[in-house]
């Protein structure tokens, strides 16, 4: 069995968050879903995309307001919720969106250890 592109390839910190946003690829990005429990398809996918999208040109991760604004954009006001976020990520926006994205832990999660 071969190692997954998660093992011991990517330096991430003990929480399995990137240590470096520069290492994500689209074929790690699935990778880490999968071992979130979650296929990264659809709306999730396009979240994640999204993220990755915003960090690139803003070098920083996006509020959840800006993903909220961006969920209106694309799906309508109805989608446009904190608990449809929640749907789409149930252990949170930072806890599975922002790691699959390839962020650093966000510095609120930081704070509130």
């Amino acid at each position: 069995m071969q190692p997954s592109i998660t093992q011991n390839t990517i330096s991430r910190d003990n929480e399995g968050y990137l240590l470096n946003p520069e290492d994500w690829s689209e074929e790690l990005a699935e990778a880490l879903a999968l071992e979130l429990g979650f296929e990264l398809v659809g709306e999730q996918r396009e979240v994640v995309w999204f993220v990755r999208e915003y960090f690139e040109q803003y070098a920083s991760v996006p509020e959840a307001r800006k993903v909220l604004k961006f969920m209106k954009e694309q799906w309508g006001a109805e989608k446009a919720t904190r608990k449809y976020l929640y749907k789409l990520f149930p252990r949170g926006y930072a806890q599975q969106a922002c790691k699959v994205a390839g962020m650093r832990k966000p510095l609120k999660l930081m704070l509130d250890l």
